[in-house]
């Protein structure tokens, strides 16, 4: 016979209340973990699927997904003529906010070099890729966008021939893919207000930055496709060499996302889910110790029939385990049903949960030896009492 077990089924609400309090506990864990799983793809999701081998971003700057960035409108022809380079492409990426239908709606608008990119590595779940040179969008579903709508940027409608989802940058607003040129008129449209105060400033008309990139530029980047075999490092030195250039990798722009822009949210969300483990820690170890408590008389008479100690023990330790089996298991459900309805991607990875169960493992383990010390404290002579 499994006292474990029998005691269970005589306290089943208690334990089934113990075992939800647990599971919600361990739906904030997965969710703090999967929050910054789905920030980090989000982040990502550019640069692992637009396919370029280098990033070409204004001198000293690490953009554009650091900081901001702007490269003279000839940037990509220089690149091109550098041996090694199989391919170039303009990039560009605004944020913008436009009103559709009464909606006041946000995206982060990024241009492609038509016809050059045509969008194909951008994964459609409906419509097709952009086939005309202006006035074609594709859009993540996420904006609230639907497949023909027509949707004024600027000066100009743009007719949405293709849905995409989970295309979205770092804070979560979802792509509006256009063309460059699309992109840039798009950028540099200004208000009549804006025109006529601009006039007002001294210098108006005249450059006063010193910088050689034109004060209007909104290439953000050029993406570098190399040749097969080609030597990345002579390209890199033969860009560098030109002073007004940086040039990225695509480990070097993962690298200043996670371990920079990113690096105070992962400490942040590892913090919580640390404090999140140890309530959970001090809630199974106060249920534990309450349920010893109140079987003080039956382990008493356990001793009193010579049952061992180790009996008592397994007993603890099993109903100390079931319930963050049971918590486990009923976060898991909750986190299915819950977080696909979160405005931000939420990530639930395997490796994760199995580090979760270990963790909770633990966790389990050492609740419970508050309550054997307790049991073990227990005499026979209490049945008594």
């Amino acid at each position: 016979m499994n006292i474990a077990l029998k005691d269970i089924r005589q306290n089943l609400g208690r334990f089934l209340m113990t075992a939800a309090g647990v599971a919600f506990l361990v739906t904030a864990s997965i969710g703090m973990i999967g929050l910054y799983r789905g920030i980090v793809q989000d982040a990502l999701v550019i640069i692992d699927q637009v396919g370029a081998d280098l990033w070409v971003v204004q001198g000293g700057r690490s953009g554009p997904f650091s900081e901001s960035s702007a490269i003279s409108s000839d940037m990509d022809r220089r690149v091109a003529g550098i041996a090694g380079v199989a391919g170039v492409r303009r990039f560009v990426q605004i944020s913008q906010q436009f009103s559709f239908r009464g909606r006041e709606l946000r995206a982060s608008i990024t241009g492609l070099d038509f016809p050059k990119d045509r969008g194909q590595w951008v994964p459609l779940t409906v419509g097709r890729h952009l086939e005309n040179g202006h006035f074609e969008a594709i859009a993540d579903a996420s904006i609230g966008l639907a497949l023909g709508d027509q949707v004024q940027l600027g000066q100009d409608d743009y007719t949405i021939v293709g849905m995409s989802r989970g295309m979205v940058d770092m804070s979560g607003d979802g792509l509006l893919i256009v063309t460059v040129n699309d992109a840039m008129a798009i950028a540099q449209r200004r208000t009549s207000e804006e025109v006529l105060l601009a006039r007002t400033q001294p210098g108006y008309g005249q450059s006063t930055s010193g910088s050689s990139v034109q004060q209007d530029s909104k290439i953000a980047a050029t993406l570098v496709t190399l040749e097969q075999g080609a030597d990345e490092k002579a390209v890199r030195a033969a860009i560098m060499a030109w002073e007004d250039a940086n040039v990225l990798s695509k480990a070097d722009q993962q690298n200043l996302l996670l371990n920079q822009r990113l690096w105070r949210l992962r400490v942040q969300i590892l913090a919580f889910t640390t404090v999140l483990m140890l309530v959970m820690a001090i809630v199974v170890s106060l249920i534990i110790y309450m349920l010893t408590m109140e079987k003080r008389h039956q382990i008493a008479m356990l001793k009193l029939i010579g049952a061992r100690n180790a009996v008592i023990v397994g007993m603890i330790a099993q109903q100390s385990f079931l319930i963050g089996a049971g918590g486990l298991v009923l976060g898991l459900l909750l986190s299915q049903l819950i977080f696909p309805y979160f405005p931000r991607r939420v990530v639930i990875d395997l490796p994760d949960i199995g580090m979760l169960a270990v963790a909770m493992a633990v966790i389990c383990g050492l609740a419970s030896l508050l309550g054997i010390s307790r049991a073990l404290k227990v005499r026979a002579q209490e049945i008594l009492s």
